[in-house]
């Protein structure tokens, strides 16, 4: 089972989410809480590696939220979201995969530099 405490936002998935008009908005919110509690591949999915991805389908509109998990110490499991997409072609773009991976790797980077 994907288990993990809270969901954090990189600036660029903010801004994503910020550009959807608010009732898709919230729905996309409402299905993160939602895959925080119940294991459903509707909501949240492992595409690649350590590349997960949020699922939201609302208006006829497929939007992708890219994510990572990461685990804080013994304490914690973190979800960070890399990257959002509204999707429209039937698989998930390359590109978009890759993009969520360097983010990943610069994010865990930074994190180690702090230690």
């Amino acid at each position: 089972m994907v288990n993990f405490d809270k969901v954090e936002f990189t600036e660029e998935a903010e801004g994503f989410l910020d550009n959807l008009d608010e009732k898709t908005r919230n729905k996309v919110y409402y299905n993160i809480r939602k895959a925080q509690h119940i294991q459903d591949e509707n909501l949240f999915k492992k595409l690649d590696g350590a590349i997960w991805e949020f699922r939201t389908l609302y208006n006829k509109q497929k939007i992708r939220l890219f994510a990572f998990r990461y685990r804080k110490g013994n304490m914690e499991t973190v979800v960070i979201t890399t990257h959002g997409i509204i999707k429209k072609t039937i698989t998930i773009p390359r590109k978009e995969i890759e993009k969520a991976k360097q983010i990943r790797i610069k994010y865990l980077n930074s994190i180690n530099k702090k230690l």
